[in-house]
């Protein structure tokens, strides 16, 4: 049910301005259609749809509209692996050789390319923490900065569109390939929430598809998230598109057609679609520590574990992640919990936040729970807290790796990327969304002050 702004502390004509701003884009050919949605109290305020699900047949955004929601998968596939984790059926610091065998003995990238390895030992196994926390030395095809992300992308590591592939497949390739860095030493965005959804098949006994439904997605009432979109579904389901050379727009994935009428890859990190509803479902789980309508999926404690930065010593990413590689957040002031970013400091993030302030986003979309804070360092509950979800179908990045990541991906420019942002100057879009736009247009429609909005440029 919708609700008037003002009913819930925001400001009507300030939320219109997400619209006026984003209407830019669509009318520019920047985006082909958006859908945003915030919410405070637990009561959605706006919810706006905007611009085409697909340009060729002018099917319009609506709000039950299907979208990729790509690495927002993350922590949905976290959370699963948490229920089991409270049941007592791992332990944080378990090592994940422990329930995969091959990687009993794993190594670090010294030299060399593949399959002519130079390597030296780990300096301890790799743990269930470090998957959550993207601390296990893994990483992304689409990286494109060392041999190590190249032997990914020879291989096809985590691509969905390889006939018959799975997670199991996976993870007997990724035994053997080196590490980029020794477990719990640097920080680095990959695949490991894939091998997470793979832990959550090998623990439970079901598929991760299965196991999603069952114990997440249905309690939930996520009725429209899933791995696979059915016939009835594509009607609602969102096209993708790949800006060229020219700013003309590519059609790459036809939701009559897509790579997602079918799947064998369920990938932890990043294969769900969903609607903007359904995500805000399941945010509104974690906002309310592990419950929605009388339905917990997870303890106060566990919530509040995953929400903490789980970093050595405390540290924020720009100490420990590894420099110029793709990530969906801020380094200065960014913390990492267990399948979460952690804001530790707005001041320093450059983003209107909330220290303890919690999130993730996806190639395609992006949102953003916000735990507010009192001075004493409580948290406030339901009545100060807020969420913002939005839903984009936008151009890809011409520097997009279509084969490795899907459909495409959207890139993060950031002061820590210099060397890529110089690589791939030409490459980029000309115009882009400014790096604040969403704390200037959500945030500030907030007559108090616990509205926050993520940022979303490309």
């Amino acid at each position: 049910m919708l609700v008037k702004p003002e009913e819930v502390g925001l400001s009507s004509a300030r939320l219109g301005r997400i619209s006026d701003h984003l209407r830019r884009y669509i009318d520019a050919g920047k985006l082909a259609g958006t859908l945003t949605l915030v919410a405070r109290h637990g009561k959605i305020a706006y919810f706006e749809p905007q611009g085409h699900l697909e340009i060729e047949r002018k099917r319009p955004v609506t709000p039950d509209s299907i979208f990729r929601i790509y690495s927002m998968t993350k922590p949905i596939a976290s959370v699963g692996l948490m229920m089991l984790w409270e049941q007592g059926r791992l332990q944080l610091d378990d090592p994940v050789h422990k329930f995969i065998p091959s990687w009993r003995d794993q190594r670090v990238f010294v030299g060399g390319n593949h399959p002519a390895w130079q390597t030296t030992p780990v300096e301890r196994p790799m743990t269930v923490r470090d998957l959550l926390s993207h601390t296990s030395g893994l990483t992304y095809g689409f990286m494109e900065r060392t041999n190590v992300d190249a032997a990914y992308r020879k291989l096809g590591i985590a691509d969905r569109t390889r006939s018959g592939y799975t997670a199991r497949d996976m993870v007997e390739e990724l035994a053997a390939l080196p590490l980029e860095f020794s477990p719990g030493t640097r920080w680095n965005y990959s695949v490991a929430t894939d091998v997470v959804g793979h832990l959550i098949e090998l623990i439970s006994g079901q598929r991760l598809d299965a196991y999603l439904r069952e114990h997440v997605l249905q309690p939930l009432g996520m009725s429209d998230t899933s791995f696979v979109v059915t016939e009835e579904q594509s009607k609602r389901f969102a096209a993708n598109y790949q800006r060229q050379a020219d700013d003309s727009l590519r059609l790459v994935d036809d939701p009559a057609k897509s790579i997602y009428r079918a799947c064998a890859f369920f990938s932890g990190g990043g294969g769900l679609v969903s609607t903007a509803h359904d995500y805000f479902r399941f945010a509104s789980m974690m906002l309310n520590k592990g419950e929605l309508d009388g339905i917990r999926l997870l303890g106060r404690k566990t919530v509040e574990l995953m929400t903490m930065n789980h970093l050595p010593d405390g540290q924020d990413l720009t100490n420990l992640a590894l420099p110029g590689m793709f990530t969906e957040t801020a380094y200065a002031g960014v913390g990492f919990g267990l399948g979460f970013s952690i804001m530790q400091s707005p001041a320093r993030a450059q983003i209107a936040g909330t220290a303890g302030e919690f999130a993730w986003g996806g190639a395609a979309r992006h949102r953003v729970l916000d735990r507010s804070r009192r001075a004493d360092g409580r948290c406030v509950h339901d009545a100060d807290h807020a969420n913002g979800f939005a839903c984009a179908v936008p151009a890809a990045s011409r520097a997009a790796d279509t084969r490795l990541f899907g459909d495409y991906r959207i890139t993060r420019w950031r002061d820590n990327r210099r060397a890529y942002d110089a690589r791939c100057t030409n490459e980029r879009s000309s115009t882009r969304m400014t790096p604040d736009w969403a704390a200037r247009l959500a945030t500030c429609a907030c007559s108090a002050s616990a509205a926050r909005a993520s940022r979303y440029r490309s």
